[in-house]
């Protein structure tokens, strides 16, 4: 049966809201915190800086991570900026701006009160990186500098170079460190989550996998926040890194964590585009380049003249001509649909698979110099990967999956439908609706770690009697024998088929089928070609080497097979959901190639409970939303 969810959103005005939920919050004396501990999956911008903040107020934090190290989390691939409403450019931004523009940009499919907070944070956030010393850019005078990004006509995004995730990350990661050397922090390197313990219905630990070894390891604890990222790499290729999976969520999902929105996923507009059969990955080329770039294709179908053979008036600036007042900074969902309708309709670049990202006029204006200033490593990057100089001729794009809008449920405090399971950062659904900002990312992770879990976590721990628990436990043990079970199933297949292979065919199903454009008749043939395919993974799959030692094989193959089981539920997700919004586009859904909402009966974000098996369907509940504080429209950007 269907459930309405509560988002425990507090009652008042939305500027109000976070600082009465704070007081409210029930506080633990700091000699109590020492008597708790809080385990922290994933050490990326979210993750690290929720083990730093946690352990510098003084509980016990046990942190994990699938790397050698920390510092190699994906945040690092964030790399244009973090939006932040300071106006220092005194050019009309604000918190209510930022907070309005989010919830528009996201195609009125979030939630008010967490996107306010959110924008709210975002002043704390830029302060809390500069007092850590984030070498972000800086005017000639000192002051922090500001560019623009998609779906904004303020500049509010603050960036350190092209690789503004790498530092925040350093930052967060220093702060983690110190909390390590104090002893406050506990770092598990090298563990794969592989099953979250409940205990009288609460998450009370984890077992997970020590990737060196092969041996299983259960860890118990009062609370347990998952920070694992997104789940893009269900399409195979796309700009995340390789190790980028959704096992934690699935496994989170699969003990009564809600999964929320699985449809909605973003499609990056500025990608190198895809180059050959055996490639495993894309490469994302920042959103930041679209500030100076031009975007632009022949006006002549099937034009394969090369570039500088194309004069000025052949050339068709799709985004600026159909988007005045945005541009080249129209939001990502939208410029790459625009992109993949030229192409579809013959005018690629030279007859590809892309469109151009053109800087001859910045370079004009502004000089090379400048150009290098801003963007140098991003242009240094191109070209190695494609051995074309994008300061003598214009980059090659295309879209491709990157982000990922939907997620584990969580309420207003960041807790999953699981009490004791929080979820931080693009693990969770909140903040941005069907379709996320340019440099949002790295804000809500960062937002979610430094000043929202420290007062939340703090609040269930104060509300909630929890008794001992140890890893001896009957919950610990059944957890770790199922755990046990499912791996040797998977090793006892022994058939004929790649893990790869499986994997690559179900993310050209999720790419044609439920990528940038989706269809009623599209959506129910993959859900059926999935089946089989989950069908073949389980009975014809094959895993070298053992289980009980380090395997690469066995852990591309559990995770290939939570994507298999969530490729299916996204599927389901975007068949169900008969509208057009953000990133999901339903191909019946739609006013001249622009998503047509259907807020009488779509105004909800769906979550999705597991009933016990991938053949048995899940059951959909909603949470109503409401929009007290932005109207509801059209969203234009023309």
């Amino acid at each position: 049966m269907s459930v309405i969810l509560d988002s425990k959103v507090p009652n008042g005005p939305v500027e109000t809201k976070w600082q009465n939920q704070k007081f409210n919050m029930k506080l633990v004396n700091p000699s109590n915190k020492r008597k708790h501990t809080v385990i922290v999956v994933g050490t990326g911008l979210a993750g690290a800086s929720a083990a730093a903040t946690m352990g510098e107020l003084g509980y016990k934090v046990k942190a994990f991570c699938v790397h050698q190290s920390p510092r190699r989390a994906h945040s690092v691939a964030a790399q244009g900026g973090i939006n932040g409403a300071k106006n220092y450019q005194n050019d009309g931004d604000s918190i209510y701006r930022l907070f309005y523009d989010t919830v528009k940009g996201g195609d009125f499919r979030a939630r008010e009160a967490n996107v306010y907070r959110l924008a709210e944070a975002s002043v704390s956030i830029i302060d809390q990186a500069v007092a850590q010393g984030v070498p972000l850019a800086r005017e000639y005078g000192g002051l922090l500098a500001n560019r623009s990004f998609g779906g904004a006509q303020v500049s509010r995004t603050f960036y350190a170079r092209g690789q503004t995730g790498q530092q925040l990350l350093l930052g967060a990661y220093s702060a983690m460190m110190r909390q390590v050397d104090l002893g406050t922090v506990e770092l598990h390197s090298r563990r794969e989550l592989l099953d979250v313990v409940t205990v009288d219905g609460k998450a009370r630990g984890i077992v997970v996998r020590n990737l060196n070894t092969g041996e299983l390891e259960s860890h118990e604890a009062d609370v347990v926040v998952l920070a694992t990222g997104g789940y893009s790499n269900v399409f195979y290729l796309s700009t995340n890194a390789m190790a980028c999976a959704v096992t934690a969520s699935w496994k989170a999902h699969k003990k009564g964590s809600y999964f929320a929105n699985p449809c909605y996923t973003q499609i990056h507009p500025t990608c190198i585009p895809v180059h050959g059969e055996n490639q495993s990955k894309l490469t994302l080329m920042s959103e930041s380049l679209r500030n100076d770039g031009r975007i632009w294709i022949s006006s002549k179908k099937g034009d394969k003249r090369l570039p500088q053979d194309i004069p000025e008036n052949e050339r068709d600036y799709f985004l600026e001509r159909i988007y005045p007042s945005f541009g080249n900074l129209a939001p990502r969902d939208i410029a790459s649909r625009q992109a993949k309708f030229r192409v579809d309709e013959g005018f690629g670049a030279m007859g590809e698979t892309a469109v151009y990202l053109d800087f001859k006029d910045s370079i004009g204006r502004l000089g090379e110099d400048k150009i290098a200033e801003r963007y140098g490593n991003l242009f240094q990057m191109y070209d190695k990967i494609t051995g074309e100089n994008p300061y003598k001729q214009p980059m090659r794009i295309f879209p491709a999956p990157h982000y990922t809008m939907g997620g584990l449920w969580v309420d207003y405090n960041l807790m999953s439908t699981v009490p004791g399971l929080f979820v931080a950062g693009e693990a969770n659904f909140s903040d941005h609706g069907a379709n996320r900002l340019g440099a949002s990312a790295l804000m809500q992770g960062l937002a979610d770690g430094y000043f929202v879990l420290p007062y939340t976590v703090g609040d269930y721990i104060a509300n909630t009697t929890l008794g001992a628990v140890k890893t001896t436990d009957d919950a610990f043990k059944n957890s770790e024998n199922e755990v046990k079970t499912e791996i040797q199933k998977m090793m006892n297949i022994k058939g004929t088929r790649t893990v790869d292979s499986l994997h690559k065919e179900l993310g050209l199903v999720m790419w044609e089928k439920c990528g940038m454009s989706r269809s009623k008749e599209g959506l129910a043939e993959a859900i059926e070609k999935i089946k089989k395919i989950r069908g073949t993974f389980w009975s014809d799959v094959r895993i070298s080497g053992a289980a009980n030692e380090i395997n690469p094989e066995l852990e591309k193959a559990g995770r290939v097979a939570d994507f298999i089981e969530l490729g299916e539920l996204m599927c389901r997700d975007a068949l169900t959901r008969e509208e057009s919004c953000g990133g999901h586009f339903r191909e019946e859904h739609q006013i001249d190639g622009e998503a047509k909402r259907d807020d009488e009966n779509f105004c909800h974000v769906a979550a999705w409970e597991w009933n016990g098996t991938a053949e048995k369907a899940q059951t959909r509940h909603k949470e109503e939303l409401k929009f007290d504080n932005v109207k509801l429209a059209t969203r234009s950007y023309k």
